[in-house]
């Protein structure tokens, strides 16, 4: 591995320097996101993007960009890069950068004749605070910074464009100025810590571009405006730290509050530090102290599902059982809410869909695994036994139990798994019916909810359970087992997808399994030959019908390609898991081998994340979000689970 440095070579070469992103956040919502040059390529780019739970739900881009320019005998250097319409690139000063470093905050070095300038940045946790110590190494003769800050003051999903509504208005404030360019914005503060000059001289940038978009099918071009510029003199050996925030800071502690956050940085010097250090900044806590994971970046929320699924890898798995059971406090409070049909009072979404539930149950077993049962039933048995007698009774409007023991969902117009994707408002996949991993995981739940009314002394409970799951075992292999060796995706009446998808991998994953040893096999067997790829498995086998593995392009046609042949690594975690359980240590050596192509990105897209999803045909490049949290959850819940079977005899 890197260890996430990059020299001149790469720093100058745009078309490689452009497609690597880097994410900062604060663990509450805000981030910091850009390619390594400082070049904003999405709409979602931004040095201080927050939410403003005011205005909408959504994050909104305060400041955009923060460019420096150093000044030496009256000559200018901009080391700034903005793309503009006609693939123009300005003012080009990425050409002075002599290398970044990420191992512990993003620390680019740019050198000038015989200036040399270091930027380190980092986004102080809990609070929307972006800071940024500068600090020259070596000077020949009187220097002086000057620095312009980029507004956008609009949501993430939109653009800003010259208009006469702006206010150009700003107040001094200590060591620098307050302004907001319209009504509803919290006010943006500009601090240094030390004193320095505000020149008033407001400026719109016009027609900036972001290439992402424009590969996205999207609008791709805005305004900038500029109030004016910064200008301080700084000495050869000192620091300055800049603070660009939505309240004031004491400038005299901004060198001690960078500090004291570097101080917490643990460095991403190897794979582990690099998913775990991912990991946090899925973390989101609430004024109210809910805490919840985000889906993803840039434009994800916390879903219901993407919830349940990341969270043993995101926490269990690094040691983290407090952040465990925090989020689940918050998941369980919206759950309930759901499950009694009340208002929801926590932000969660998709909590309808009808596996939530389901997940909710497997998410509590592996922290019964990890806590023990005493600890795990005492926090969670009610839980768990709660949600299968909701099932059992037809609480969800969309999961039946039909007599056969099996669960129906009827997804034929609306959506309800998480091959999500639609077009024209209708589902791209319409995956309804029996449903392969919905049976997979109640199954699962009906023996994990027995094994545990039977350690708690509940006989009969237990007894009902296990009947109950010896009938979903049955009708399981009759309706999904097919002659190929494989599972069905869903049936539903005379309707079979005969597809190969990964989604029967769950029904080997899983800690009880519907199927047998030899029908296990056979199932990763044949994920193995049409669905492994270093990055996951792929969403659809290149031999069924409307395989359709590169996502690019428009909307539409990203839409039809999402979950048709795409391959995403949360899917790889499970069929690892798979392996593991059936042959144990003799696929360990294949399993390391397979986390390779995951080390590969620490370096390559987003460094040091996990992009959403990735192409299912070599070279195989990521797309979508720059990280998604269960891809980096299912990473780490394999490396664990690695580590676990590496000490079995």
């Amino acid at each position: 591995m890197s260890n996430l440095r990059f020299e001149k070579a790469v720093m100058t070469n745009l078309e490689e320097s452009l497609r690597r992103e880097l994410l900062r956040t604060n663990r509450s919502g805000a981030y910091s996101a850009s390619t390594l040059v400082d070049c904003n390529t999405r709409k979602y780019h931004g040095l201080l993007v927050v939410p403003v739970p005011e205005l909408d739900d959504e994050n909104h881009v305060l400041l955009s960009s923060f460019d420096c320019t150093v000044v030496q005998h009256g000559a200018e250097f901009n080391l700034g890069l903005h793309k503009y319409q006609g693939n123009n690139f300005s003012p080009k000063g990425h050409k002075y950068i002599r290398e970044f470093d990420a191992t512990q905050v993003p620390t680019t070095t740019y050198r000038v004749g015989g200036v040399i300038l270091k930027r380190e940045t980092i986004f102080r946790a809990y609070e929307d605070r972006l800071l940024i110590r500068y600090t020259l190494v070596d000077a020949h003769s009187a220097t002086t910074l000057r620095f312009r800050p980029f507004l956008a003051f609009r949501s993430v999903r939109q653009f800003t464009h010259e208009n006469m509504t702006a206010s150009r208005e700003y107040q001094e404030v200590e060591n620098g100025i307050k302004t907001c360019m319209y009504a509803g914005y919290p006010d943006l503060y500009m601090q240094f810590s030390k004193k320095n000059e505000f020149i008033f001289h407001p400026d719109w940038y016009r027609g900036i571009e972001y290439p992402k978009e424009q590969e996205r099918g999207y609008a791709s071009n805005e305004d900038l405006y500029v109030p004016g510029y910064f200008e301080l003199p700084i000495k050869k050996g000192e620091s300055i730290v800049f603070a660009a925030s939505t309240s004031a800071a004491k400038t005299s502690e901004l060198k001690k509050m960078f500090d004291d956050e570097l101080s917490l940085r643990v460095p991403r010097d190897n794979f582990y530090h690099c998913l775990v250090t991912a990991a946090h900044q899925f973390h989101n806590r609430k004024p109210n102290d809910d805490r919840y994971l985000l889906a993803g970046y840039p434009w994800f929320k916390s879903r219901a599902r993407d919830t349940f699924i990341a969270l043993p890898g995101l926490t269990l798995a690094i040691g983290e059982q407090d952040y465990f059971e925090l989020v689940m406090k918050t998941a369980e409070k919206g759950l309930r809410e759901f499950m009694k049909g009340k208002p929801l009072t926590v932000k969660i979404y998709e909590i309808e869909q009808p596996d939530v539930p389901l997940w909710a149950v497997w998410s509590v077993q592996q922290y019964v695994k990890d806590a023990g049962k005493d600890r795990g039933y005492k926090k969670y048995g009610k839980l768990v036994a709660d949600i299968v007698d909701y099932i059992l009774k037809d609480g969800h409007p969309n999961l039946r139990l039909d007599d056969n023991g099996l669960l129906y969902s009827n997804g034929r117009d609306k959506a309800v798994t998480w091959m999500n994707s639609t077009a024209n408002g209708r589902p791209v996949v319409p995956r309804s019916g029996y449903i392969v991993e919905f049976n997979a995981l109640w199954y699962n739940a009906l023996k994990f909810c027995a094994a545990m009314k039977a350690d708690q002394g509940d006989q009969k409970g237990a007894e009902k359970l296990e009947k109950l799951a010896a009938q979903t075992k049955q009708s399981f292999v009759e309706t999904f087992v097919n002659d190929y060796g494989y599972l069905l995706d869903y049936v539903d009446g005379t309707n079979m997808d005969w597809s190969v998808r990964p989604n029967m991998i769950f029904a080997v994953a899983f800690d009880y399994s519907p199927l047998s040893q030899q029908q296990m096999k056979s199932v990763v067997d044949i994920c193995t030959r049409e669905l492994l790829t270093p990055k996951g498995l792929r969403s659809l086998s290149p031999k069924s019908g409307g395989y359709n593995p590169i996502y690019v392009g428009p909307q539409t046609q990203r839409d039809y390609a999402y979950h048709q042949g795409t391959a995403w690594p949360w899917l790889g975690g499970f069929y690892m898991e798979a392996c593991l359980k059936l042959y144990k240590r003799s696929r360990l050596s294949f399993i390391e081998r397979q986390m390779v192509g995951y080390e590969d990105e620490m370096d390559y897209h987003a460094i040091g994340t996990i992009s959403e999803l990735f192409d299912g045909n070599p070279p195989f490049h990521g797309r979508g979000a720059m990280a998604f949290a269960m891809n980096v959850a299912e990473i780490l819940r394999t490396l664990k689970l690695l580590e676990k079977y590496s000490y079995q005899k």
